[in-house]
């Protein structure tokens, strides 16, 4: 008796090929405070871009962060934000206005899009203590 082994090759699933996701070059953000314009409005929404070579460098001629060096972050910022509500002649002048925890979530946001590719912030909740992400860049709960 002769025996006949048959050999079925292995199905094998279509491979997916991943498509890189597009360079997102513009961040939305949400101020915790808000900048208040010249009419008492207050703007909290905005736009960061991602910041250049030339972005970090230019600053560094400026005479007021020769002055002082703490000037920096207030130009660099002025450089990447597009828009703060409807603001959108954005200088080192409306940066120097912000309520100070509304430069320091700037100055963090920057940090994070620019070194780290991200909005998202590792968070503990204080009452359970369960770890979580949220993401900086202002989205209201139950968007997506």
């Amino acid at each position: 008796m002769r025996r006949t082994v048959q050999f079925q090759a292995a199905e094998r699933a279509p491979q997916e090929v991943r498509q890189p996701e597009p360079l997102r070059t513009e961040f939305g953000f949400e101020l915790p405070r808000g900048y208040v314009d010249e009419s008492g409005t207050v703007h909290r929404t905005g736009v960061m871009r991602l910041a250049t070579a030339r972005d970090e460098l230019v600053p560094l001629r400026d005479d007021r962060v020769r002055e002082n060096s703490a000037y920096l972050s207030v130009v660099l910022i002025s450089r990447v934000v597009t828009r703060i509500g409807t603001v959108g002649d954005i200088h080192p002048g409306v940066i120097e206005d912000l309520f100070a925890s509304d430069l320091a979530f700037l100055q963090d946001f920057y940090r994070r899009i620019n070194a780290e590719g991200h909005t998202r912030a590792a968070v503990t909740c204080p009452s359970c203590q369960e770890e979580f992400a949220v993401d900086l860049a202002g989205g209201r709960l139950g968007e997506s």
